[in-house]
């Protein structure tokens, strides 16, 4: 696992232990393409990463530029894979402060983006966000992997379609096994697009006919 683009471009990420099968990463593949289609609405956004994970997704946007990403998971491995590989993406943001400022550069004055970790089982619905953690309500990008084929990705599409994560042009995007059917419409939300590398497929959900993706 590693980052592909942005600042930290090249790091190598944490993964979970070999034949452990309670997080699956999205592999470097799947991500690379994600990525590519997503990469202009990157920058500057603020990011809410829910079954984090290894925090892949949430740190290579934030990598590429993303002003803040909040992580969800609740187990326990999940949490400490999240946290050390956060602390990659940081030292290498720190990294290239320093090399910058030698010479007389200023690439982020205001130091690292901000990144939060909430521990909360989705299983249960979303958690509760403090109005501190964005500048303002909502995200701008959310992802959403949950584990494969467990119904987790439609209860929490309807959470989060009639919650106040959503801003107008927030773009959702569901990873889950390529098989699963997921909804064209939902109250809000209306799915903008749809793609399938091997096993995964992604959906891209907007809160509008019109997509931006």
């Amino acid at each position: 696992m590693r980052i592909i683009s942005g600042y930290a471009k090249g790091r190598k990420l944490i993964p979970p232990p070999a034949r452990e099968d309670i997080i699956r990463p999205t592999s470097d593949r799947a991500r690379e393409a994600l990525f590519n289609i997503i990469a202009d609405q990157i920058q500057g956004a603020s990011v809410l990463d829910l079954f984090a994970g290894t925090g892949a997704l949430g740190i290579e946007a934030l990598s590429r530029g993303a002003d803040n990403v909040c992580f969800v998971d609740y187990h326990p491995q999940a949490l400490e894979l999240i946290s050390r590989n956060i602390q990659i993406c940081l030292d290498a943001l720190n990294n290239q402060q320093q090399v910058y400022n030698k010479n007389s550069i200023s690439i982020n004055p205001e130091g690292p983006r901000p990144v939060s970790v909430i521990k909360h089982d989705l299983r249960k619905g979303l958690p509760y966000f403090s109005k501190n953690l964005q500048v303002s309500p909502g995200f701008d990008l959310i992802f959403l992997d949950p584990p494969y084929s467990q119904g987790l990705s439609i209860q929490l599409l309807r959470a989060i379609d009639t919650s106040s994560l959503l801003r107008e042009h927030t773009l959702l995007i569901v990873e889950d096994r390529a098989k699963e059917s997921l909804p064209e419409h939902l109250t809000r939300l209306t799915l903008v697009d749809q793609r399938k590398y091997g096993e995964a497929g992604f959906w891209f959900y907007q809160p509008m006919q019109k997509g931006i993706i």
